[in-house]
């Protein structure tokens, strides 16, 4: 099989740089830990999103993560194991996972640049109002789940109903 081989010369620019211009622009609380991460906090409808952006000059992308503010109970794990399945198939762009190590339910997903001098703005912004899309969407699916104890299935359909106005 013949090995994979990267050319980390050809993105021009850190696309983290890129982020926290977006971040900046938006006024949100960030935190630039070093050249390769990102943090982020956000307010949501639901709850704080924690956002994370890591770059990988090895491997020419860009990793992100929009955590919920939540924690899955141990004996909910499996049922919203069976909610990640039902969820991500609705999904276009990212999918859902669960942080192993503390627990919340995030989305994910990942840009590879190579080839490109970097992400422009507009790119790095569509990818975080999308992550915020479908966390906003799918945030009282976990509830359900989780607190309510209902179905998987009962929950992404509930989910799913787009309702009009506000009450």
């Amino acid at each position: 099989m013949p090995a994979l081989t990267f050319n980390q010369e050809s993105v021009t620019s850190n696309p983290l740089d890129i982020v926290e211009e977006l971040v900046e622009r938006k006024e949100w609380l960030f935190d630039r830990r070093n050249d390769e991460e990102l943090a982020v906090q956000i307010p949501g409808r639901w709850c704080d999103y924690s956002l994370y952006f890591a770059w990988n000059d090895v491997v020419g992308a860009v990793h992100f993560t929009c955590a919920f503010d939540m924690r899955i109970p141990p004996h909910r794990r499996m049922d919203v194991f069976e909610l990640l399945a039902l969820v991500n198939e609705k999904l276009w762009l990212g999918h859902f996972g669960i942080w192993e190590q503390d627990g919340p339910p995030m989305f994910r997903h990942a840009m590879p640049m190579r080839g490109t001098a970097g992400p422009t703005i507009e790119q790095m912004e569509d990818v975080v109002e999308t992550a915020i899309m479908e966390c906003e969407r799918f945030y009282p699916a976990f509830q359900y789940v989780m607190w309510a104890g209902k179905a998987a299935q009962d929950a992404v359909t509930a989910a799913m109903v787009d309702t009009v106005g506000e009450a």
